[in-house]
């Protein structure tokens, strides 16, 4: 029977596997983890979430499985308060705008010799190594669908690529201790010597994500939409133009293929590549981007600075002229603050730019 204690109970024996954000990514592999046996403690800032984590359980659903796990749970404050401990592996799965806030709560428990694995969208990575040292990052590539419900629910709406790797593309005994954790949540997971490319080929792809979330549309209909195509391949030209740029080589996933997107590629590689995104698109059960759902659901700031206004201010730098995106991360920013609302009139405002 599940426990009803309102306690908070690490798990004892072996140390922990330390997540620290139990959202969609953080709470779908703290689940998988704790079901399968591996020591794992959750931290998250929401209390309510908490608490039915660790009592009742965490519910994952969706078409992939659908399981409660009760998963070893705290908030910051309560972690604080117990025995210290500190842990060789430290997976980061807080939105990216919370990413240093995270990072100064959570070294203290960090080990002298463990990594924390960026498990979030974007290139966190830079920051996190900046903070902790490049000697104890890890970097990692996410594009499994979920969306974190309401306390307690997590919707998993579909598989996708699960990368992990150095950032200096060594191989240490580390990363394959972490590629085996992650091989727990999904055999397919991959362990890469070249991480940045993957980094930056998620990139490409948010770019056309973050558009379809000026609408209210399915990212399906969104891609499908004839009218709608020239503004996603401008938006994804200019994030792999200023990915060559750093010198990064965009790799492909799940149908999204950089260099269909490049400024020599013929547009009949773009379309093919849209066409294959639509194919993707409809084997998941996941409809719309988490943008989408922090604008019109959980009204609250999206991730757009530390991601797509991000990539525009490297190819400013750089000498790559942005102008999509630097619309993007304007109209995204006037959803937020109220000047607009998502709409097909929004979407257009970014098209004719």
């Amino acid at each position: 029977m599940p426990t009803t204690s309102t306690e908070p109970r690490p798990p004892n024996g072996p140390q922990p596997v330390l997540v620290w954000g139990g959202g969609a990514i953080g709470g779908t592999l703290a689940a998988w983890w704790a079901r399968a046996g591996v020591p794992v403690l959750m931290v998250d800032i929401e209390p309510d979430h908490v608490e039915v984590c660790r009592t009742s359980g965490l519910r994952i659903e969706g078409p992939v499985d659908q399981f409660t796990q009760i998963i070893p749970c705290v908030t910051p404050q309560e972690l604080a308060a117990m025995p210290h401990r500190r842990h060789a592996q430290v997976v980061l799965a807080v939105k990216a705008l919370a990413t240093q806030a995270a990072v100064q709560s959570l070294l203290p428990y960090l080990a002298d010799d463990g990594a924390v694995l960026s498990a979030q969208n974007g290139l966190n990575e830079v920051m996190i190594s900046a903070m902790v040292g490049a000697h104890r990052t890890l970097g990692c590539f996410v594009n499994f669908a979920a969306d974190w419900v309401e306390p307690g629910r997590i919707l998993f709406g579909s598989r996708g690529t699960l990368v992990v790797g150095e950032l200096d593309g060594s191989v240490r005994s580390r990363t394959r201790l972490m590629h085996e954790l992650l091989q727990v949540f999904d055999a397919n997971a991959q362990l890469s010597t070249n991480v940045w490319g993957h980094l930056w080929g998620k990139l490409g792809y948010l770019s056309m994500v973050y558009a379809t979330a000026l609408n209210n549309d399915s990212m399906l209909a969104n891609f499908e939409d004839p009218a709608l195509r020239n503004t996603f391949i401008r938006l994804a030209r200019e994030t792999v133009a200023v990915a060559r740029a750093q010198g990064v080589e965009p790799l492909g996933f799940s149908g999204f293929e950089p260099q269909a997107f490049a400024a020599d590629a013929p547009e009949t590689a773009a379309l093919a590549s849209l066409a294959a995104l639509c194919d993707f698109r409809r084997a998941s059960a996941k409809t719309h981007s988490g943008i989408w759902r922090d604008l019109a659901v959980r009204r609250r700031r999206t991730e757009v600075d530390s991601q797509i206004a991000l990539v525009a201010q490297m190819g400013a730098a750089a000498g790559v002229n942005t102008p999509l995106l630097r619309r993007l991360t304007e109209l995204i920013h006037d959803i937020e603050e109220g000047r607009r609302v998502q709409s097909v009139d929004t979407f257009q405002a970014l098209a004719v730019a």
